[in-house]
């Protein structure tokens, strides 16, 4: 059975988690400075779904699909088969995964998508826009119309001109879809269709977007990469080493906390493993809650 759950009691909109990855990453790595016994103290409510029963953070990269009636859109794309991204974290690099077999077995044809949306524009958000075929970059969801945030891409688009690990992101991943015309770029602020709409939550990078899915009543967050994971809600105000601004990641975190904290909405991180979970206020700080039991689609 699928990792999926329906959003509202009639099942019109639908949400389906399909993991490409799951790493595991050191609390001291991801966390700097964070004290053991503090870090150990999350032990309860990370275990056993975000953290192993040996402390590592489990760092999931996934797609997830987001059914309504209007539409099959897919939130994030992962890291991609036969990318080279030698330089960077070695696990991405020339990648080879059944991914695309792994959406079959949810019920997602590449024809069949007809929105992708990348939270941001970093290489484990956007790699399966494309896949090689007799040896070019082609798009893989060829009836989809690719949404991008305009300030993200032009960010990006600006430091591909000195920055050969962008540029080569770029014209593996993002060009193939802009060259096939499939691409829109749209606000911070876009709302998407009845039941999807962005929110900004810059920080992690310039035009970074969470999606927030509703329906009957319900909202799911879809927050990208303001948290990595969710021990970063016991200790939002520490840069880890993947937010490369200063300040503004831990602005977006508290923001996002606040937001979304003692309400109903479902949170799903970008590289947060399956199930999705809640936000609770804990003193001055947050901790979450796996939902299990969600009515599966």
């Amino acid at each position: 059975m699928p990792d999926s759950f329906r959003l509202d009691p009639a099942g019109q909109v639908e949400i389906t988690y399909v993991e490409e990855l799951l790493l595991p990453t050191s609390v001291r790595w991801m966390l700097e400075g964070v004290e053991r016994a503090a870090a150990e103290a999350c032990a309860g409510w990370m275990q056993p779904h975000y953290q192993n029963s040996d402390g590592y953070l489990l760092q999931s990269i996934h797609t997830l699909v987001v059914r309504t009636p209007d539409r099959v859109m897919l939130v994030d794309t992962g890291v991609g088969n036969g990318k080279d991204r030698a330089g960077g974290i070695p696990a991405f690099n020339q990648l080879d995964t059944d991914f695309l077999a792994r959406l079959a077995e949810v019920g997602v044809d590449p024809l069949e998508v007809d929105t992708v949306l990348c939270t941001h524009m970093h290489t484990d958000h956007v790699g399966w826009n494309t896949h090689l075929q007799d040896g070019k970059w082609v798009p893989t969801f060829p009836n989809a119309r690719h949404l991008f945030v305009e300030s993200e891409w032009m960010h990006w688009h600006d430091i591909a001109r000195d920055a050969e690990a962008t540029a080569r992101l770029l014209e593996d991943s993002i060009t193939p879809v802009f060259q096939a015309g499939l691409v829109d770029l749209v606000p911070a602020d876009h709302q998407v269709s009845e039941h999807i709409r962005l929110v900004p939550s810059h920080g992690h990078s310039p035009g970074h977007v969470t999606v927030e899915v509703s329906a009957g009543g319900r909202t799911a967050a879809l927050i990208g990469d303001v948290m990595h994971s969710p021990m970063q809600a016991a200790f939002p105000d520490i840069k880890p080493p993947l937010d490369r601004e200063q300040a503004a990641p831990a602005a977006a975190r508290r923001a996002l906390l606040e937001r979304y904290a003692d309400t109903d909405t479902l949170v799903l991180g970008a590289h947060w493993p399956w199930p999705p979970a809640r936000l609770k206020r804990d003193g001055d700080a947050y901790r979450v809650e796996a939902v299990e039991g969600l009515e599966r689609a």
